[in-house]
């Protein structure tokens, strides 16, 4: 067998592997909930960037009794429910047997190294795990893959690379919700809490601050106004899906000739529009855009709401975004396996409008700062496009790291957990080499 044959191996050739435990627990059941040991599930692991901290809820002595806490420095892998989303654990950690757990033999593999080369592979294994009634990836499957393990420092300088691309991202993200928390605490301070400057001093009448008023959406912006013209469509767009918007963010936009985009592409965005998905509103799928692309285009499953020109964004992306404005849109959706509000609906909905003097104020403190968030979440995203376009070529070897002098990022400094976990499962038989 030759030298390049034999570095690819199995997980438990490099490391151990086993399953998660709550799979005799009751379900739901109370008595495990409420403790202090974090209680990780796939949807964690589906959020979580790279390193996974933070989790949904948590379980008490009896909880751990039937579970087991895993060490800082695992690598989950959910193989149920969302099927190959991988999160290193940096923190002690329970999770169900929908994850399993690889923590890597010291010096034979790099945890980070790991969980890239299962990121790369992450669309084949989401293949081999299509089910007639539900998708599942079972460890009897992950285990008949191979994957590229060279020498340990090898492996480490591909890390880092990768690494310093997630790093930049992660600290994005950390300003990011600062920024976001700041904005949205001006918000709730002023027009929840009504605690906005010289309150003191504001009489209400009709249980509004005087020169408040309560407004139809239509009165202060427009919904979808624009969308592209039969005949006059530009070469190219770059095309928004509702699959692509979550709550207060989205992927980048599919850049794609005019002719080839679906037939649903024609809601034209501009700076400052609000998109919010009009099919299960419950749902929250809504996001303002600043410094759009050239012709960015939304689905016609989107109410684009333009401020009209009096009307700042600032205040307008806030105030249809609210558990309320959400709540008023849920209650007139019609239809129930697939509720969807219409754009009528939108137009009649109503929200609290403060005087001018007050909206400029807040623009003035707020705009600077979703301005800067806007830009940060361009450059996530520019940053994920590069560090996936080097993944496939690093983690192959058909980019060589040799001959570089890579320095470690700081998250790759600090000492790795080589613990295995207890009960590892024993390597599987027929593996089957995974091509570059």
């Amino acid at each position: 067998m030759g030298t390049r044959e034999s570095e690819f191996k199995t997980l438990t050739e490099v490391g151990t592997l086993g399953r998660g435990k709550s799979k005799h627990r009751p379900r739901n059941d109370p008595d495990l909930y409420g403790g202090e040991y974090p209680f990780v599930q796939t949807g964690d692991v589906k959020r979580a960037p790279f390193y996974l901290m933070e989790y949904t809820q948590t379980y008490n002595a009896k909880g751990l009794a039937q579970s087991k806490l895993w060490p800082p420095g695992t690598l989950c892998i959910t193989i149920a429910a969302n099927i190959a989303d991988t999160a290193i654990l940096a923190i002690p950690a329970c999770f169900p047997d929908s994850i399993l757990g690889f923590m890597p033999h010291p010096l034979k593999a790099d945890v980070r190294y790991t969980k890239y080369c299962l990121d790369a592979f992450r669309g084949h294994m989401e293949q081999i795990s299509k089910g007639t009634t539900q998708d599942n990836l079972s460890m009897d499957k992950l285990l008949k893959l191979r994957f590229w393990f060279p020498a340990y420092e090898r492996q480490q300088k591909i890390a880092a690379l990768l690494t310093a691309y997630d790093d930049l991202i992660a600290n994005n993200q950390r300003r990011i919700a600062l920024l976001e928390s700041m904005a949205e605490e001006i918000y709730r301070e002023w027009f929840v809490r009504m605690r906005f400057p010289c309150y003191e001093d504001t009489p209400k009448a009709g249980g509004l601050p005087v020169g408040w008023t309560l407004r139809r959406l239509s009165d202060v912006a427009t919904v979808n106004a624009n969308s592209l013209r039969r005949g006059a469509e530009p070469e190219f767009v770059a095309y928004l899906d509702i699959s692509a918007v979550s709550t207060n963010s989205f992927e980048e936009p599919t850049r794609m000739k005019h002719q080839d985009a679906p037939g649903r592409a024609r809601r034209l965005v501009r700076d400052g529009d609000i998109i919010w998905s009009s099919v299960r509103p419950g749902n929250k799928t809504y996001c303002l855009i600043l410094d759009p692309p050239d012709n960015l285009v939304a689905s016609t499953g989107f109410a684009v709401i333009s401020p009209k020109p009096d009307t700042p964004f600032s205040y307008l992306s806030k105030a249809v975004t609210t558990q309320e404005f959400t709540d008023q849109m849920v209650a007139v959706a019609k239809g129930a396996a697939y509720p969807a509000t219409s754009f009528d609906d939108f137009e009649k909905a109503q929200i609290v409008w403060p005087s001018p003097d007050l909206l400029a104020t807040f623009h003035q403190r707020t705009e600077p700062m979703l301005r800067q968030v806007a830009l940060l979440r361009a450059q996530c995203r520019a940053l994920a496009h590069q560090r996936d376009t080097l993944l496939p070529r690093l983690i192959s070897g058909k980019l060589r790291v040799d001959h570089l002098d890579i320095q470690f990022p700081p998250s790759m400094q600090q000492q790795q957990v080589q613990q295995p976990p207890a009960e590892a499962a024993p390597a599987r038989a027929e593996a089957v080499t995974m091509s570059r």
